[in-house]
């Protein structure tokens, strides 16, 4: 009297759903795939205004320091003060133009970016 034991493997629920599973798992992944583009273009677009705003630090920083050897070197004339005060201003004032005609086409760019994720 030998008698066998079914395998338990061949006969779990896990076995018998692996398909579904499988069929899911793949689902969700494809769901999941379009939102961690979107989030990576969402970061890349973040990074870029975050340069952007690093170099526009730099150029105040360099003025910065252009005005104070400005003042160092012609501290008693108040001529030469203003002329090196007008041509800073005038650069910083470049400078935040660019800067604000690339965060314009920042918005543009972003959006274009999430279009072509969907």
């Amino acid at each position: 009297m030998t008698s066998k034991k079914p395998d338990p493997s061949a006969n779990s629920p896990f076995e018998a759903t692996r398909p579904i599973m499988e069929w899911w798992t793949q689902q969700w992944m494809q769901g999941a795939t379009p939102m961690t583009r979107m989030q990576l273009a969402w970061m890349e677009n973040l990074s870029e205004i975050m340069q952007q705003e690093a170099r526009f630090l730099s150029a105040l920083a360099e003025s910065s320091q252009r005005i104070a050897k400005c003042y160092a070197t012609h501290q008693g004339d108040p001529a030469k003060m203003n002329e090196c005060y007008q041509e800073l201003a005038k650069e910083v004032a470049e400078q935040h133009m660019e800067r604000m005609k690339n965060v314009a086409s920042l918005s543009h760019d972003f959006r274009t970016r999430i279009w072509e994720e969907l």
